[in-house]
C-alpha cells in the first residue's frame, strides 16, 4: 500500500472517527439531560439509545480497520495478529445489523399503512449481514494467504539450510 493511499485512507477513517463521536457525545449528553439541543422538549427516546449503540459499531469498524492499515504498512498482516481485528470487523458489523433490525422494529408501528418500508428496511438489515459474510470469506482468504506465508518462509529456511 502507498503511503497517499494509507494517508487518504487514514484521513478518511479519522472524520468518520471523530464525526461518530461527536455525534454520539450530543445524543448522550441529550439521553442524560432529556432536552434536545435544539427545542428542549425530546424526551428519552429508545431510537436515542439505538443510535449510540449503532456509532459505537462503527467506531468498533474504524478502529480495527485503523490497526490494520497499519500492520498492512509495516508488512505484518500476513500474522496470527491480524485476525483479532478481521474478527472485530466482522462482529462490528453483525453488531450494526442487529441494531438497525432494532431500528426495522421501533419503527414498524409507524409504517402499519406501507409496510413495504418495514419490509425494505428488513432487507438492508440482511444486506448488512451479507457484508459479514463477505468479511468473513476475506478473513478465509486471510488465513489460506497466512499459511502459505508460513509455509513459505519454512521452505526458504530449507533452501538456506542447502545453500
Amino acid at each position: 500500500m502507498g503511503k497517499l493511499t494509507v494517508g487518504a485512507l487514514r484521513a478518511v477513517l479519522g472524520v468518520v472517527l471523530v464525526g461518530t463521536v461527536l455525534v454520539q457525545a450530543l445524543m448522550v449528553w441529550t439521553l442524560i439531560t432529556g432536552n434536545d439541543p435544539e427545542d428542549g422538549t425530546l424526551p428519552l427516546t429508545a431510537l436515542r439509545v439505538v443510535t449510540v449503540l449503532g456509532l459505537g459499531t462503527v467506531q468498533a469498524a474504524v478502529v480495527c480497520v485503523w490497526r490494520l492499515v497499519a500492520m498492512v504498512r509495516r508488512g505484518t498482516v500476513f500474522s496470527d495478529a491480524a485476525f483479532r481485528y478481521v474478527d472485530g470487523i466482522i462482529g462490528a458489523i453483525v453488531a450494526a445489523a442487529l441494531v438497525w433490525f432494532t431500528v426495522t422494529v421501533l419503527n414498524a408501528p409507524g409504517q402499519r399503512e406501507d409496510p413495504g418500508v418495514t419490509v425494505i428496511m428488513g432487507g438492508v438489515g440482511v444486506a448488512i449481514l451479507g457484508v459479514a459474510l463477505i468479511v468473513l470469506v476475506l478473513r478465509m482468504l486471510l488465513a489460506q494467504a497466512v499459511a502459505r506465508d508460513a509455509e513459505a518462509s519454512q521452505m526458504q529456511a530449507e533452501l538456506d539450510e542447502v545453500i
